[in-house]
């Protein structure tokens, strides 16, 4: 039993003292784990940083390309409008060269072009009218689009007028709800025709030179209003696209390049149609192919 005592005693101070070894090591361990940890810490702080500086530089960058971007863009539209304005100075300060002769044709004032043709689109717009004068646009073919006024009491058909003068077209008046003059009083005829100039400038800012009657019957009173409005009434010299002969693409282009009445300064009558849209591609080729150029309205008196 004493042996077994002593030998105790050293066994447990040896596992005590190993203990105490193992306290320190691990103290030891531990306690490098907050530097190293530290040190990781500031790295990462000094990464997030210079990541976050990059970042904000990136957006920085694509801020100062999308406002540069954007000066460029207003910069070109600026210049876009300065050269459109630039243009309509340039035609409205510009002497007239043509003017109309017997309310039909359309003549030379001095030494102008005299193979020249006017065109004219009736009934706008109605379902067709931007599409007409976008081909007409890139055919650098100029024409009178003569409006209706109950065509334009909605807000589409305001925004298709507004379309229609700002690709460069002429607006001339064809009276509010197309009737024959010659059947309405005078009060109806003034309402007809002069409101419809009102609605037309409160829409585009400008007011109608041109007036076209519908069915070209016109009377005393619609010929008074126009020398009060300062207008210029005109009838046409041929037109097809009511006839049912002629309501179809190819008919139309032949006859309205073929007609009898084609000649100098002939003033064409087309309408608002879908026919009459698909033809006029052909019916401009044709007369220019035949010698005649199609003559601006802005250079008419």
């Amino acid at each position: 039993m004493r042996i077994a005592k002593y030998f105790s005693v050293p066994l447990a101070l040896t596992i005590f003292l190993s203990g105490c070894g193992n306290d320190e090591d691990n103290t030891i361990e531990n306690g490098n784990e907050p530097e190293m940890n530290e040190e990781l810490t500031d790295e990462n702080e000094e990464n997030n940083l210079n990541s976050n500086e990059n970042l904000n530089e990136d957006i920085n960058e694509t801020n100062d390309n999308n406002q540069e971007n954007q000066n460029n863009e207003s910069i070109n539209e600026n210049n876009e409008n300065s050269n459109m304005e630039n243009e309509e100075t340039a035609l409205e300060d510009q002497e007239p060269l043509y003017e109309i002769d017997s309310n039909i044709a359309i003549r030379p004032i001095d030494d102008a072009d005299e193979e020249i043709v006017l065109l004219t689109i009736d009934d706008a717009p109605d379902n067709y009218g931007p599409e007409m004068a976008q081909i007409l646009k890139d055919l650098d073919a100029g024409a009178i689009f003569f409006v209706n006024g109950h065509f334009i009491q909605s807000e589409e058909g305001q925004e298709q007028l507004k379309e229609i003068h700002e690709l460069g077209f002429e607006i001339g008046n064809h009276t509010m709800t197309h009737p024959n003059l010659s059947n309405i009083s005078e009060e109806e005829q003034y309402e007809e025709i002069v409101h419809l100039n009102d609605l037309i400038e409160e829409i585009i800012g400008e007011r109608p030179r041109f007036f076209r009657a519908p069915f070209g019957v016109n009377t005393d009173y619609s010929k008074e209003l126009m020398e009060d409005e300062g207008m210029q009434w005109m009838n046409w010299s041929y037109g097809y696209d009511w006839e049912a002969g002629y309501m179809e693409k190819e008919a139309l282009e032949e006859i309205m390049v073929e007609a009898p009445a084609l000649g100098n300064g002939a003033n064409l009558l087309m309408h608002d149609r879908e026919f009459t849209k698909d033809a006029l591609e052909g019916i401009v080729e044709g007369l220019r192919e035949k010698g005649y150029e199609i003559v601006d309205p802005n250079l008419i008196k």
